[in-house]
């Protein structure tokens, strides 16, 4: 397959992804995985790895989302791709999450959030807040919860009137414990 016509295929997948067509996104990505695989560009078969990740949790394949996308932060990590690595670690922990392996999910994410604060990336670390915050809530972990939602927000560069609004809301339960 010659440059472009993977270009394109990678295109096509991604359209396919965004109108929800998940099972022809994963046959795409798949076809794009396994030519950068044998011609050994290790990144990029990385970076569709994590495409198909996220493809599988949509189509509710969470073993295989979790089977693709391990590993892969390793190989960021070693390229210096401290972004991608960070991108990774958040696939990686929800394709866990899914699995219902929360305290591994957990650890991803955080490490996740913590290179994503590394490198100055402050929505992608708030949507891993997010994640880490919800996950807490899955494990009745609610102050914890709280803590990680105000971290989210704190990390935004912009607030919507909604995420003031939520911001606001946070700070009650420390409110009426005098805190």
């Amino acid at each position: 397959m010659m440059k472009q016509e993977i270009e394109q295929l990678v295109e096509q997948a991604k359209t396919s992804f965004q109108a929800e067509k998940y099972k022809e996104a994963i046959r795409l990505f798949q076809t794009a995985h396994q030519h950068y695989a044998e011609q050994g560009d290790k990144l990029n078969a990385a970076e569709m790895a994590n495409n198909l990740s996220v493809a599988y949790l949509q189509d509710k394949q969470n073993q295989k989302a979790y089977d693709i996308v391990r590993g892969t932060d390793q190989i960021f990590a070693e390229a210096g791709e401290t972004l991608k690595q960070a991108i990774a670690l958040g696939n990686i922990g929800a394709a866990l999450e899914a699995r219902k392996k929360f305290q591994e999910a957990e650890e991803a994410y955080q490490q996740s959030a913590d290179l994503f604060e590394q490198v100055g990336e402050k929505e992608m670390r708030s949507t891993v807040l997010k994640s880490l915050s919800a996950l807490a809530v899955r494990q009745g972990k609610q102050i914890e919860s709280i803590f990680q939602m105000q971290k989210s927000l704190a990390s935004k560069e912009k607030l919507s009137f909604k995420d003031r609004v939520m911001q606001q809301i946070l700070k009650l339960p420390f409110k009426f414990l005098g805190k």
